[in-house]
C-alpha cells in the first residue's frame, strides 16, 4: 500500500437508518456532496446510487474510502482497512443495530466492487468510546452472561462527538487534554457524553443505539420489567415488541404518531406534540445532569447534531432544565456557523457546533490507511 497524501481525496460514506449521505474531501474541503434521503434496501439500488454520485465527481483520483459504522462490536473497536474477513466479523453484530448496520455493509461491499483499488476505511462511532472507564461501561448484570456475550456499554455517534469535541476547544481556547465538558447529539438518534481530558467518560447509549434518551422512533431506555411484562402471556410478540422501539416510539410515539421530526412538533402546538417535546427536552436533561457526575466541574455544554444545531427551541428547553448546573438558556436562538450561544461570562458556556461526520471519517481514515501502511 503506498503513502496517502493529507490532502489526497477521500470518499466518505455515511450510511443512516433511512438516508444516504456521500462526500468527496480534501483536507477540510467538501468538494462533491450527495444526499438520500430514503437509501433503498436493494443492493443492485445501493451500488447505482454511489456510481452515479462518482460519475457527478468533479474530481480526479479518489485515494480511500472512509466508511462510518455505527456498531463494529468487539471486531472493530477502531478505524481499520476493510477487508472480506473483517466485514464478515461485523456482520455478527448487525443485530445490535439493524436499522444501521445491514445498510452500512452494503455499502462497503458495493463501494468495494466500484472502487476495489483503493483501501476502503470502517470508523465506528463505538470507537471514541473505547477508554470508558470500567465502572461506566460495566453493566449490572450476572458474570457468566457479561463473559458469554460480551455484554457492556460500547457508546455511540462518537463520530460525531470526535469532531465536536475538536471545534469546542477551538471555541473555548481549552486543549482537550485539560477539558470537562457535556455533549448532546440529538438528530433521528440521539445521546450524551460527558468527556474529561478528551476521554469519553459516560454516555447515554449502550450495548445497542436503543438506550439512552428518546429518539426520533425510538423508545430509547424504558423499565425492562414493563418489557417482560409485555412479552409475558402473549400480550406482544417479540417482534411487535422490537418493531415497536425501533419504529413506533420516541417522538413519533410520543406524539401519538404525528411526526417524529421536532420541527413538525414545534409547528403542530397541538398537546400530543407538545408532550412529546416536554418529555424530550426532560430526558435530554436528565442524562446531561448524569453524564457530569462523570466529572469534577463542567466546562462547557454542548450541542450538535441536526436538532442540536438549528432547532434553538429545543436547546432553550433542554437548557431552562439545568439551573443546578449553572446553565442557563442560551441568549442565541439563530445560528450559522459554529459559536458560543451563551451569554458572556455564563458558568456554563453554551456551544453550538455543527455536525460535520463526513469531515471526521475522512481524518480517521486517512491516519488508519497510513498507519496500516506503516506496519505492513
Amino acid at each position: 500500500m503506498s503513502s496517502v497524501s493529507s490532502q489526497a481525496v477521500v470518499m466518505t460514506v455515511n450510511a443512516g437508518s433511512s438516508s444516504l449521505r456521500l462526500d468527496l474531501i480534501r483536507g477540510d474541503e467538501v468538494l462533491h456532496e450527495r444526499y438520500v434521503e430514503r437509501q433503498a434496501p436493494d443492493p443492485s439500488a445501493i451500488e447505482r446510487t454511489i456510481a452515479a454520485f462518482l460519475r457527478e465527481a468533479p474530481t480526479g483520483d479518489i485515494a480511500l474510502a472512509g466508511h462510518r459504522l455505527v456498531h463494529g462490536g468487539d471486531a472493530v473497536l477502531a478505524p481499520t482497512v476493510a477487508d472480506d474477513d473483517v466485514i464478515a466479523a461485523v456482520r455478527r453484530f448487525a443485530d445490535l443495530a439493524p436499522l444501521h448496520v445491514p445498510p452500512a455493509l452494503a455499502l462497503v461491499e458495493a463501494a468495494r466492487r466500484l472502487l476495489p483499488d483503493i483501501p476502503h476505511v470502517l470508523c465506528p462511532d463505538t470507537a471514541f468510546h473505547a477508554r470508558m472507564p470500567e465502572a461506566a461501561r460495566t453493566y449490572p448484570l450476572p458474570a457468566e452472561w457479561r463473559r458469554a456475550y460480551g455484554l457492556r456499554r460500547y457508546g455511540f455517534h462518537g463520530v460525531s462527538y470526535a469532531w465536536a469535541l475538536g471545534r469546542a476547544c477551538d471555541l473555548l481556547g481549552r486543549p482537550a487534554a485539560a477539558s470537562r465538558m457535556v455533549f448532546t447529539h440529538l438528530g433521528g438518534g440521539a445521546s450524551v457524553c460527558a468527556v474529561r481530558d478528551g476521554v469519553s467518560v459516560d454516555t447515554s447509549m449502550g450495548f445497542t443505539p436503543l438506550e439512552g434518551v428518546p429518539m426520533s422512533t425510538r423508545s430509547g431506555s424504558v423499565d425492562p420489567g414493563m418489557l417482560l411484562w409485555l412479552l409475558d402471556d402473549e400480550r406482544l410478540s417479540l417482534e411487535e415488541l422490537r418493531d415497536g422501539l425501533e419504529h413506533r416510539s420516541g417522538l413519533l410515539g410520543l406524539s401519538d404518531g404525528r411526526s417524529g421530526d421536532t420541527r413538525d412538533l414545534v409547528a403542530a402546538r397541538d398537546a400530543a406534540s407538545r408532550l412529546a417535546l416536554e418529555v424530550f427536552a426532560h430526558r435530554v436533561a436528565r442524562e446531561i445532569a448524569a453524564a457530569s457526575a462523570g466529572l469534577d466541574r463542567v466546562d462547557a455544554l454542548v450541542f450538535t447534531g441536526e436538532i442540536g444545531w438549528d432547532q434553538f427551541e429545543v436547546r432553550r428547553d433542554v437548557c431552562r432544565r439545568l439551573g443546578a448546573l449553572g446553565v442557563l438558556p442560551p441568549v442565541r436562538e439563530e445560528v450559522d456557523t459554529d459559536m458560543i450561544v451563551s451569554a458572556p461570562g455564563a458558568t456554563v458556556p453554551v456551544l453550538v457546533v455543527k455536525p460535520r461526520e463526513e469531515l471526521q471519517v475522512a481524518r480517521e481514515a486517512l491516519a488508519a490507511a497510513e498507519s496500516a501502511r506503516t506496519s505492513a
